[in-house]
């Protein structure tokens, strides 16, 4: 089933230091940044790639309060790159000296498989944004794990869309989570759950998924038995490979979705411009003020409308906190222009100079 996808390529780098790591990734990325900011790993991690790029070639986890460096696809040769060059990470108040660099390097990734795989979150699912997260708690119970399916469905497809895979076969998915009442996380009461789920797609470990990839959030490990969990990377080893996959037609009870149910994500541009509801509201109001203007001097109502218009977009790029950094393709409906434009407005401040300043503090 292979030969006829193309191979998609991921590394796992594990650091090991002479101290437990007790940081943020985005404070090791500040790291980063400061102390190698000519490698080409940086424009991976800064977010100059946000638009190029809508999910993460680069990600940063602490896990075991060791550090791990996972590369996918364009970001494989980043990461390799810059654990040959690494020697120590100064974070003012302590300093880490990278004792061995561990690499993982895996092929034919990001492809559809005739088995189901099980999948198990280490860190928080953080399933439900804003959006989701609204519909989700009006769901019963009985209703609530089929939209997680959909929504972890809709994750991997738009994964394979990202990396260049075409899907022709849909894709299965079963979900298992320990609660269906998520945990609320940070201050934008995203919901998170932890568990584990099966699907007929090839994921490499220790990626993201779903919302808060940069945080360290929904990172997974394939094929492992959950009685015996425990994170530790030779335990977890040792399991996946004991662990048989389950062929598709074992399973009565998956979720099934195409990808031409999934409407594929809008890229940026930078020059286009988003309206605020009030914003909107004043808009509305400017134009009909300027139509009764209109009647006595046109000239001179072309040149108001100009000299107002351009006050307006200053106006309209506040900068709002909160909801900053996100990484949502839980792309639940295409026929929401406002939700376009919300979450663009958070891609913008992914990309500011002040938002990393801020992100980046150690």
């Amino acid at each position: 089933m292979s030969d006829s996808f193309p191979d998609i390529k991921s590394v796992v780098v594990r650091l090991t230091t002479n101290k437990p790591v007790r940081k943020t990734p985005y404070q090791v990325k500040g790291v980063f940044m400061r102390q190698y900011s000519d490698e080409p790993i940086i424009p991976m991690l800064d977010g100059s790639y946000r638009d190029r790029f809508l999910y993460p070639r680069v990600q940063v986890k602490i896990l075991n309060e060791q550090i791990y460096i996972i590369g996918v696809h364009e970001g494989v040769e980043s990461v390799l790159s810059i654990c040959e060059k690494i020697e120590s990470l100064d974070f003012g108040n302590i300093t880490f000296e990278i004792q061995d660099c561990d690499i993982d390097n895996s092929t034919q990734q990001f492809i559809p498989s005739s088995r189901l795989i099980r999948y198990r979150f280490i860190t928080p699912w953080v399933a439900l944004n804003h959006m989701t997260g609204g519909k989700y708690k009006f769901l019963t119970n009985q209703e609530k794990p089929s939209y997680l399916n959909k929504l972890i469905g809709q994750n991997i497809i738009f994964l394979a869309s990202e990396v260049g895979i075409d899907l022709e076969d849909n894709i299965y998915t079963k979900v298992k989570v320990s609660s269906l009442f998520p945990k609320p996380i940070d201050e934008n009461k995203w919901g998170a759950f932890m568990g584990e789920f099966k699907t007929n797609f090839i994921l490499p470990n220790y990626i993201g998924l779903g919302n808060g990839i940069t945080r360290g959030f929904g990172t997974i490990y394939g094929m492992f038995n959950p009685e015996t969990f425990s994170f530790d990377k030779e335990s977890l080893i040792e399991d996946a490979n004991d662990q048989e996959s389950e062929p598709l037609d074992s399973q009565d009870d998956l979720e099934s979705i195409s990808a031409s149910e999934v409407p594929k994500p809008k890229r940026n541009s930078k020059k286009s411009k988003r309206r605020t509801t009030r914003y909107n509201k004043n808009r509305q109001s400017q134009k009909f003020n300027k139509r009764k203007k209109r009647k006595n001097s046109s000239n001179r109502k072309n040149t108001n409308f100009h000299s107002t218009d351009s006050n307006n977009k200053s106006k309209r790029r506040h900068i709002r906190h909160g909801h900053v950094l996100t990484e949502e393709f839980d792309i639940e409906e295409d026929n929401s222009t406002n939700n376009h434009r919300h979450d663009n407005s958070d891609d913008d401040k992914f990309n500011t100079e002040k938002h990393h300043k801020k992100q980046h503090k150690f």
